[in-house]
């Protein structure tokens, strides 16, 4: 008899916008790291059906060309569209302490503030081996529609 095995799935898309502006740096042994939180918002209608809205603060972090793409064309309240994986680190604090971290290591971000053509076309692929194909799978008709207005 043959156990059952649970998939291993480890996939997020989030869309949203930068709180501060990104934290460059290289690793001591040059590889280029690039940290920055997003806002994402929820909207939805409470118990009184009045519309509310409700935000997460999204850690980011990215590696490589990725982080280099970040470090020339993000900055606070810039608007992105993030697909990564979840991933959990621990840190000491000053005081000795623990703590845990999760946060989103980006596979891809496309950069969604669109100030000319080039930008409209252009989706950030890190160096690693994932397959380069568009975000607009990610999103709806509706959604779609807006950023082509932009």
């Amino acid at each position: 008899m043959s156990e059952l095995k649970m998939p291993e799935i480890n996939s997020v898309v989030v869309a949203g916008n930068l709180t501060k502006d990104p934290v460059f740096r290289t690793t001591s042994s040059g590889t280029p790291v690039v940290n920055f939180y997003i806002a994402v918002n929820r909207r939805y209608k409470n118990k009184n059906n009045e519309w509310k809205e409700d935000v997460c603060y999204v850690g980011i972090v990215a590696w490589n060309k990725l982080a280099e793409s970040c470090k020339d064309r993000l900055k606070k309240s810039s608007a992105v569209l993030v697909d990564g994986e979840l991933q959990s680190r621990t840190l000491k604090t000053e005081d000795g302490k623990s703590r845990t971290i999760v946060e989103i290591k980006a596979k891809r971000i496309q950069f969604l503030n669109r100030s000319n053509k080039k930008d409209a076309e252009d989706t950030v692929v890190d160096d690693s081996s994932y397959e380069d194909d568009s975000f607009d799978k990610f999103l709806s008709d509706d959604e779609q529609e807006i950023l082509n207005k932009k």
